[in-house]
């Protein structure tokens, strides 16, 4: 019976790609992200009604909302900006993730098999520039409805760092010795779920997933979930989807490279300077 469906939905799918093929084709899907984190303060010193602060502010960390515009062969995923957002992410509190996830502008084309991501670091753009990552999808039989589209579930298994799902606030000098020589992330094999419907037959995705016959409407891999939550189809106000510009031209692992230095840097000074003053070491916040 899946069979069927599968059958039937590949005819729908390629139907759809004739008509799309005769215009000028564009769509917008909506995306909510979310992640769950602990936090780990023992030790650290902060009043318990400011560890609940912390806390919530990881949270709206966490949740974001990104859309993701596209055409047949190219994409531009962004954050969408709040209206009550602040530069200083509320009360001076702010958080560097490593990784090199884009905070401007995240383009991809499934044809030249490239993307192009914009990052602001330490008051300098950069354009990080690299071959998309070739996944090795499973599909699988299992299929359900998000939204109103069908969806069909494909898995594969990615390495990615070593996931530490808490925020460690203990100062330097009481941490482990095992947690002080982990300077670099262990990689771990991770298994990737993806969920892709043959409605809107274009290889697209969020964030840098990629690859499936079908629009993929949701991924999760280990405590994180990407979820679409809107399409529009053909939206009255086209999005000008072309490749940033702007910023120093890197690779991903230039840009690795760079992050690592200036965090290192980062770190020392803060060691320095508390040195200096005799603090502490307490984590403090600007309410």
């Amino acid at each position: 019976m899946k069979n069927y469906i599968v059958k039937i939905m590949l005819v729908v799918a390629l139907l759809f790609v004739t008509v799309i093929s005769a215009q000028n084709f564009q769509g917008m899907a909506v995306y909510q992200t979310k992640s769950k984190m602990t936090m780990d303060l023992a030790g650290s010193g902060i009043p318990a009604d400011r560890i609940k602060m912390i806390e919530e502010r990881m949270k709206s960390m966490l949740e974001k909302t990104y859309v993701l515009s596209f055409d047949k062969t190219a994409s531009i995923y962004k954050e969408e900006q709040k209206l009550d957002q602040s530069s200083g992410q509320g009360g001076g509190m702010r958080f560097m993730m490593m990784g090199g996830g884009a905070t401007g502008d995240y383009y991809k084309n499934t044809q030249t098999k490239t993307s192009t991501k914009e990052n602001e670091f330490s008051g300098k753009n950069f354009l990080i520039k690299d071959n998309l990552v070739t996944y090795n999808w499973k599909m699988e039989q299992e299929t359900k409805m998000i939204g109103q589209n069908m969806c069909f579930k494909a898995t594969t298994i990615v390495d990615m760092p070593q996931r530490n799902t808490s925020f460690n606030f203990r100062r330097p000098e009481d941490r482990k010795e095992e947690e002080k020589e982990s300077e670099e992330p262990k990689m771990e094999p991770v298994i990737v779920t993806a969920w892709y419907t043959l409605d809107i037959p274009v290889s697209h995705g969020p964030g840098e997933y990629w690859g499936l016959p079908g629009l993929i409407l949701e991924i999760s891999y280990g405590e994180t979930n990407i979820l679409c939550t809107k399409i529009v189809m053909n939206p009255k106000e086209k999005s000008e989807i072309s490749e940033p510009t702007k910023g120093k031209v890197v690779t991903q692992e230039e840009y690795d490279t760079i992050l690592k230095e200036k965090m290192t840097e980062m770190r020392e000074r803060m060691q320095n300077e508390r040195q200096k003053s005799g603090n502490d070491g307490h984590f403090r916040m600007r309410g």
